[in-house]
């Protein structure tokens, strides 16, 4: 047989085989392209529109007036509080949440007895309702004595006067912090153990026949190999920070007087409470595109053998 007639052959077969997955990629096309692609593109286009929702085809081109709104205009306070406050979520939730959780998977990964039923507690948070949850530290955080925190706080003489936390920017973002601290421990927990599960035992067999302490071995061993775990935790906290809405919505709204907004919360109100579509779909660009280039500034100034 010629190298012709095998090409011809080859392609017959590769042409057969396309033919035969064609449907089944071919419903996976539509529906990323109905679900994912068209509504990014309609997203971009209302953004540089002033979008009327009642009657779509009177909606007016405006350009980059939006976005020039959000960053220079008349929103640029409002809207650099909520990015202030999305920066800040991330610096004092998702440190502590991968120490922490880290630690408990560790722990965890060295028990024996009753291993899963300490998965199961510690994984607890990451299934309660958003709304559950909030409505507890509600409660937790309440002003005056009634609040379980401040009761504590004032028995303990740690505090003179009852605080109200959600009557002051910082000690109502700082709730929010600890509610998504709480909230993501049990998710970093779960998939540092899936991580720690995949170091050879043997390593550390070997690492104790030559002398090395507990905490060598984790420096030393654990830390490094746990590295593309750390990188895969890290992304997607930092997208998860961006995205967080329900801590705020339920806790504060945005209070007092708007401080504690963050990129979500800001858009949601521009949407279905001042009906600026337009200009909602502007922050969720901005919002987009900043995750886009913290995922290059983490691949550049981070890098890792991927395997």
């Amino acid at each position: 047989m010629d190298k012709n007639s095998i090409e011809k052959t080859s392609f017959r077969k590769g042409a057969r085989q396309l033919i035969a997955v064609a449907p089944f990629i071919l419903i996976g096309f539509v529906f990323v392209c109905i679900f994912v692609i068209y509504p990014q593109i309609k997203n971009v286009w209302m953004s540089l529109t002033e979008y009327n929702i009642m009657q779509p085809s009177n909606s007016v081109f405006v350009g980059i007036q939006n976005y020039a709104k959000a960053f220079v205009g008349d929103e640029k306070d409002k809207f650099w509080i909520a990015f202030r406050n999305v920066i800040l979520y991330g610096v004092f939730t998702i440190p502590p949440g991968m120490l922490i959780g880290l630690i408990l998977a560790v722990l965890i990964n060295g028990v024996k007895k009753f291993n899963t039923f300490f998965r199961a507690i510690l994984y607890l948070p990451v299934l309660i309702d958003w709304i559950v949850v909030s409505i507890i530290f509600l409660y937790l955080f309440s002003d005056g004595k009634a609040g379980l925190v401040n009761y504590y706080l004032m028995k303990l003489n740690i505090l003179q006067q009852p605080i109200a936390w959600f009557s002051s920017t910082w000690t109502a973002n700082a709730v929010i912090w600890i509610f998504g601290i709480w909230k993501s421990i049990g998710w970093v927990m779960i998939i540092y153990l899936a991580g720690l599960q995949g170091i050879s035992k043997d390593i550390y067999e070997a690492a104790e026949i030559d002398g090395a302490t507990k905490t060598q071995k984790f420096l030393k061993i654990t830390i490094p190999l746990i590295r593309p775990t750390t990188y895969f935790v890290l992304i997607n906290l930092i997208i998860g920070s961006f995205n967080v809405f329900f801590a705020v919505y339920m806790l504060t709204s945005g209070g007092p007087i708007g401080t504690t907004d963050v990129l979500q919360n800001y858009m949601y109100n521009q949407a279905f409470k001042y009906m600026n579509f337009g200009y909602a779909c502007a922050i969720s660009v901005i919002t987009g595109l900043s995750i886009l280039l913290l995922t290059i500034f983490r691949d550049k100034f981070f890098k890792y053998e991927r395997n």
